[in-house]
């Protein structure tokens, strides 16, 4: 059902946008930049649009360039010499260990390209503006105290937005406001910050491996309410992220990453939204929930309550509920969420479609029957397994089969156990109903071993008698998938059994042995049958 606010405009916005048109800083500011390019390229830049540049690139013995919005345009046929470089460092000192330098009071930055000997043979020199305006989309979740994590690709606007949450939650919602900045990304370079974070107060933080420390002393010497923070990007990082948010203060941060996948599945990371963990179900709980013994879970809450996926500086995705997002991916479900556009405006929301997970089969009913097998060989994919290894091991066991290059195409998955709860993969097979195999490790032994169950394979047995094991066996299934009865299978050897036991264990029924040997076989139930008295038989059975 969609939220009664999906479609509209957000509360105040329109309002919010007449006051607040998206606007930069004045063009001053711009000519701030250009008065440190060397005088032969100063009155070329100035002939551009201010607003379009967003970049001027000098490297030693190549013609300068200026990199706009659409494109980008050579400044001058001459090429940059040495001199030019070091007209330019003198205007802004020397950079950092960062390779960073700015241009103080002001947003722009200066970036370094060093050789081998540490001399500087290129610069870049990126134009910052403060943008208001650019929030307009998520004020009403800045608002709500609720840490929020901010992701995209770089250039999409993390930072631009960044420091207008800053200067929102210091001027508009009158809070104290700590800004930890690291190489003067959001602040401006100099001691004094630059008005686009309005009231809030700034931390700058000497080198980018004392991000860690400088966030912890930001809550431990100076009361905030809110902590603004660019680039998490280390595990210590993420660590002093959680600090701050279990003394309740407000945080609001960029991490690496494009998008909420990305990050969980990036071990540094992953502890912002939770951490993931494997975990080993029972053979009944794998069972209901219809995946492998091993899957992966979420290990604890996550440190940031909401997640923002910019997927450009107009349109973002909105994740109000990190614990459940995360939850739904681990799961390989469609994780849904909203989709904010600022168009004309007027910030509109547009819920995204979750794909319903699917329920357990009643206990009272037969599950439905498995797709048919497609015609032919069957096609196995290697999913983080070697094709060579597998192609090698194929052609030992004499298996009929074809390892196709495409996940989408095969009917068979082999995957090491560390991915086998990939949510790319497990999106992709519950699509496609391929078949996952599991091997412990990348090995000719472990390949050998989960070839033969899945291809019903054992040595020292008839082939005749594998062949009428495997048929009896396949019509039982449909028996008992169709009618929901509970169907006996003829008396097998030990090796026969196992195979169909294999067999019967891809379909979400149940098997329990009965009997003595030599007449000792299985009988396949409906999923939630009552086996517990024929196992207890079973046993007793099997220890006379």
């Amino acid at each position: 059902m969609q939220p009664p606010w999906a479609g509209y405009i957000l509360p105040g916005q329109a309002e919010n946008h007449a006051m607040t048109q998206t606007r930069a800083e004045p063009d001053d500011d711009f000519l701030l930049l250009v008065a440190v390019l060397p005088s032969s390229l100063q009155a070329a830049v100035r002939g551009l649009t201010p607003a379009e540049v967003l970049e001027v690139v000098m490297d030693l013995g190549r013609p300068p360039e200026a990199r706009l919005v659409h494109g980008s345009v050579r400044l001058t046929e001459a090429l940059i010499v040495q001199a030019d470089l070091e007209h330019v460092l003198a205007q802004v000192g020397p950079p950092g260990e960062d390779n960073r330098a700015g241009i103080e009071r002001t947003l722009h930055r200066v970036s370094a390209i060093r050789n081998r000997k540490g001399r500087v043979v290129g610069l870049t020199l990126r134009v910052g503006r403060a943008v208001f305006g650019t929030i307009d989309m998520l004020k009403d979740l800045i608002g709500t105290g609720r840490n929020v994590l901010l992701l995209g690709r770089p250039g999409v606007g993390k930072t631009t937005k960044l420091r207008e949450v800053a200067r929102v939650l210091a001027d508009d919602l009158r809070k104290r406001v700590m800004v930890v900045d690291t190489s003067n990304e959001i602040g401006g370079d100099g001691d004094i910050p630059h008005p686009g974070i309005g009231g809030a107060r700034r931390m700058q933080v000497s080198r980018p491996d004392r991000q860690h420390d400088v966030m912890i002393e930001a809550v431990e010497n100076h009361m905030p309410e809110a902590i603004i923070v660019d680039e998490i990007g280390t595990s210590a990082e993420a660590a002093a992220a959680r600090t701050i948010a279990e003394r309740g203060v407000q945080l609001v941060a960029t991490a690496h990453g494009n998008t909420l996948e990305n990050l969980v599945l990036n071990p540094t990371l992953s502890d912002l939204v939770g951490g993931v963990h494997t975990v080993t179900l029972s053979d009944e709980e794998a069972r209901r929930r219809n995946t492998q013994k091993t899957v992966s879970e979420r290990k604890a809450p996550p440190t940031f309550d909401l997640v923002v996926q910019m997927v450009g500086r107009d349109e973002v995705l909105v994740h109000r509920d990190t614990a459940e997002a995360v939850d739904r991916l681990l799961a390989g479900q469609e994780v849904g969420g909203e989709r904010r556009l600022l168009h004309e405006g007027e910030v509109r929301v547009e819920p995204v479609p979750q794909a319903v997970a699917p329920l357990p089969a009643p206990r009272s009913k037969a599950a439905p029957p498995a797709p048919a097998p497609a015609q032919g060989p069957p096609r196995l994919y290697p999913h983080a397994v070697s094709r060579d290894l597998l192609d090698r091991v194929l052609r030992e066991l004499k298996v009929e089969a074809r390892v196709v290059g495409r996940l989408e195409s095969a009917d068979i998955v082999l995957t090491v156990r560390s991915r086998a709860n990939d949510p790319k993969m497990r999106r992709v097979v519950e699509r496609t109903g391929a078949r996952v195999e599991v091997v412990k490790r990348s090995s000719s032994a472990e390949l050998r071993r989960v070839l033969r169950g899945a291809f019903l394979l054992a040595e020292g047995v008839d082939e005749e008698l594998l062949r009428e094991a495997v048929a009896e066996a396949e019509h039982a299934i449909q028996r008992v998938l169709n009618e929901g009865v509970s169907v006996p299978l003829a008396p097998r050897p030990p090796r026969l059994r196992k195979l169909q036991h294999r067999l019967v264990s891809r379909y979400p029924l149940e098997t329990v042995s009965l009997g003595s040997e030599p007449l000792r076989h299985l009988v396949i139930y409906p999923l939630g049958a009552e086996v517990e008295a024929a196992a207890r038989e079973s046993d007793a059975e099997g220890t006379a």
